[in-house]
């Protein structure tokens, strides 16, 4: 049963990696700001869990303040009992005075693993924090030559008209050619619209000068 639960796992496992591998084959970008997400989010966790960190540094700095003046207070209580003679109530402010001196020490040695563990947890979500940033400006750069990539490949195949079919032509090809017999059209227009002023004008002078000759 064991034997076969491992086949399982490793065929879903294998199965995963395919997947990944044909994502990323596909869209590679998309699957790197995925990956980033993921990065992101995981951030984010380790930044709650700081702040917990400091609210619980917080707490345990007010309940050692307390203790320690407490402390204070029964020390100074029982001085006050024992000068009078008042022998229960010295007992119980000794017993008091030694239950929050306890206290404050047990505290004080919770907060400083608080403090250290509060270090670690900053150092490490600074550096998360940076090699996030690492990553986005990697990802802009890679964008940025996948770009470029692209933009030539598309730039190659408009001006190679070679890179299409026989059947298939650039479209700059295209525009060329028809700015062409657009430029034909006009200037044959032009040419014969200029033609038929200057004849009408060469017949109005010779028509002008026949009348003056009779």
């Amino acid at each position: 049963m064991t034997n076969l639960f491992t086949r399982i796992k490793d065929t879903i496992t294998a199965d995963l990696h395919e997947a990944i591998d044909k994502k990323e084959k596909q869209n590679p970008i998309a699957l790197l700001n995925q990956y980033l997400r993921q990065c992101e989010q995981e951030t984010e966790k380790v930044r709650k869990l700081l702040e917990r960190q400091y609210t619980l540094k917080d707490e345990f700095t007010r309940e050692y303040q307390q203790a320690v003046e407490l402390t204070e207070k029964r020390k100074h209580q029982a001085e006050i009992a024992s000068k009078a003679g008042e022998t229960e109530l010295y007992q119980f402010a000794t017993a008091e005075f030694q239950q929050y001196s306890d206290r404050a020490e047990r505290l004080s040695a919770s907060l400083e693993q608080v403090n250290g563990q509060l270090e670690e947890l900053e150092r490490k979500y600074q550096e998360m924090k940076h090699k996030l940033k690492d990553m986005h400006l990697r990802r802009m750069e890679l964008m940025g030559r996948e770009n470029v990539t692209r933009a030539n490949l598309r730039i190659n195949q408009v001006l190679d008209s070679n890179s299409y079919s026989d059947k298939s032509y650039s479209k700059f090809k295209e525009i060329e050619n028809y700015l062409d017999r657009l430029e034909h059209q006009v200037n044959s227009s032009f040419h014969r619209s200029t033609i038929d002023a200057r004849i009408a004008q060469l017949e109005k002078e010779m028509k002008l000068e026949e009348s003056k000759s009779i």
